[in-house]
C-alpha cells in the first residue's frame, strides 16, 4: 500500500514538474517554404505561404544601399563570411522590402538554401532558442529578420540582443546572419542617449554601453528621404509593372499632387498612390 502511494505521489510530483517545464521547440518543416515566423511561446518557427514583397527590380533611389546587401547576401548564401546588417533611416523608403526582395532574389539563385525567419521585437529575449533550432539545421542558410526594431529608455531586452549577437560561448551559428530595420541609427532613443551623459558617473562608459549594440552590425546602411525625381520614377515603375492604363502627364501630375498632400515623399507614399490610381481605373495590382 506504501508503495502505491509513494508511485502516485511521484507521478504527481512528475506531472507538475513536466507543466512547469518550458516547452520545446517543435521541429520546424523546412524544406517546403522559404520564410517563417518566429513565435517564442510556444516555441515554433511559423511557414509563411506567400511572402508580401515587391519585386527588387521595383526598389528605386537605394542603388547603393541595394548592391551593397545583396552582395552581403550572396556571400552568406554561398557559405562565405559575412555581416550582420542594420539598415537605418528614413521611413517608408523601402528597408523591410529591401530585405525581403534580396532574400527572394538570391534564394531563387541558390536553390532554395536559404531561410527568412521574421522574429518581432517583443520575441528578441526568445533569441538564444531559435539559434539553437538554426544550429540544429546545418543544411539551411537564415536570415533572421527584425523589422523596426529600436529599444525604450527602461527597455533592458538590447542586453539580450548584443548576448545573442555575439553568440555566447557556442558563438552565432554559422549559418545564421541578423538583418534589422530602424529609424534610429544607434537603435535607442536620443535622448535616452543624452540623459545618460548627463547623469552617469562616467559619461563615456554609459553612452558606451547604449550605443554598442548597434556596434554589433557590421553594415550600417542608411535610407535618406527621396528627391522628387526618384518619387516619380518610383510611381512609372509601378504603374508600368502594373500595367495601369493612364498617360504619363497624368500620371506625373497626379503623384505630384498626392505627395503635396501627405507633405512627405517616399517609396510607401509612392505606393500609396498607386494603389489609389488603380482603385479609380478599376484595375487590379496583380504580377
Amino acid at each position: 500500500m506504501a508503495q502505491e502511494i509513494d508511485n502516485s505521489l511521484l507521478n504527481r510530483i512528475a506531472e507538475a514538474l513536466e507543466r512547469l517545464a518550458p516547452a520545446r521547440a517543435a521541429r520546424p518543416e523546412l524544406d517546403g517554404y522559404s520564410a517563417f515566423v518566429w513565435h517564442a511561446s510556444p516555441p515554433e518557427l511559423e511557414a509563411v505561404p506567400r511572402v508580401n514583397r515587391v519585386d527588387l527590380s521595383l526598389l528605386r533611389g537605394i542603388d547603393l544601399t541595394r548592391d551593397i546587401l545583396i552582395e552581403n547576401t550572396e556571400r552568406f548564401a554561398r557559405g562565405l563570411p559575412a555581416n550582420n546588417a542594420l539598415l537605418w533611416g528614413a521611413r517608408g523608403m523601402g528597408k523591410s522590402s529591401l530585405v525581403k526582395a534580396a532574400h527572394h532574389a538570391i534564394n531563387e539563385a541558390s536553390g532554395g538554401v536559404l531561410k527568412l525567419v521574421e522574429i518581432h521585437r517583443e520575441d528578441i529575449e526568445s533569441l538564444p532558442v531559435l539559434m539553437n533550432i538554426v544550429r540544429k539545421n546545418p543544411d539551411f542558410r537564415f536570415i533572421v529578420f527584425c523589422d523596426d526594431l529600436s529599444f525604450d529608455a527602461d527597455d533592458t531586452s538590447y542586453k539580450s540582443l548584443k548576448a545573442a549577437l555575439d553568440g555566447g560561448i557556442e558563438g552565432r551559428p554559422s549559418n545564421m546572419i541578423f538583418y534589422a530595420t530602424s529609424n534610429r541609427r544607434h537603435l535607442l532613443p536620443r535622448d535616452m542617449i543624452e540623459n545618460e551623459r548627463s547623469t552617469a558617473i562616467n559619461p563615456s562608459e554609459a553612452v558606451q554601453e547604449k550605443v554598442s549594440l548597434s556596434d554589433r552590425f557590421g553594415l550600417w546602411l542608411g535610407f535618406h528621404n527621396c528627391s522628387q525625381d526618384e518619387f516619380l520614377a518610383m510611381i512609372e515603375g509601378y504603374a508600368k509593372h502594373y500595367g495601369l492604363q493612364v498617360d504619363a502627364d497624368t500620371l506625373r501630375a497626379g503623384a505630384i499632387e498626392w505627395q503635396a498632400t501627405r507633405g512627405s515623399r517616399s517609396g510607401r507614399v509612392a505606393w500609396q498612390y498607386i494603389q489609389d490610381l488603380a482603385g479609380r481605373l478599376g484595375q487590379r495590382l496583380e504580377g
